[in-house]
């Protein structure tokens, strides 16, 4: 994963977050509470900055992939997400640490990203297992990765404090790659 990574389709880019681009996400990122499930502060320009540093810094050491999204429908930046805690070895990796901003949420986008996010994992970077984990509360992302063939693995109970002191109970969800080649046959067969 040493090569810069682009995936996209007819509606989304996903291209690598860096330090010569993030600024495209400010005014996104400065949303009133557009991360009230998320323990991360983007909200103002220097905390964004420190968060794509940490992102960076989790690249280098091979256990994370941030990627800045762009919008091809509304012709504007989105907000970001990444390929995270990879652990090579076993061939797992969780897709997280996405936002959007409000314009973009409710619109397919986000289910356009996972999909292509899910395809590379599975086939290119030969990855066996997808997971996410998602605020118990969060119920729009947590249906949006069921749509996805996405099956919820357990809860674990108030274990990451967000930004205003409340600790959040996490659901985990996961997809094993059987269960994503089986998922997309099926939902071939729908669309025919």
């Amino acid at each position: 994963m040493i090569n810069p990574i682009i995936l996209e389709n007819d509606r989304v880019r996903l291209s690598p977050l860096t330090l010569d681009n993030y600024e495209s996400l400010q005014s996104v990122a400065a949303e009133h509470k557009l991360v009230q499930y998320s323990p991360s502060d983007i909200e103002t320009p220097a905390t964004l900055r420190n968060y794509v540093e940490i992102a960076l810094d989790q690249q280098k050491q091979r256990s994370s992939l941030p990627f800045i999204i762009y919008d091809k429908q509304a012709r504007a930046f989105a907000g970001c997400t990444r390929y995270m805690n990879i652990d090579h070895k076993n061939k797992v990796l969780e897709i997280g640490s996405t936002w959007i901003g409000k314009k973009f949420q409710g619109s397919g986008l986000n289910a356009q990203m996972k999909y292509l996010l899910l395809n590379h994992a599975f086939n290119s970077l030969g990855f066996e297992k997808v997971s996410f984990r998602i605020d118990e509360r969060n119920l729009q992302s947590r249906k949006a990765v069921e749509k996805l063939g996405a099956i919820l693995e357990g809860i674990l109970r108030e274990n990451v404090y967000l930004l205003y002191g409340y600790k959040r109970n996490t659901c985990c969800y996961g997809i094993l790659k059987n269960e994503w080649e089986n998922f997309h046959q099926l939902d071939k067969k729908a669309k025919k």
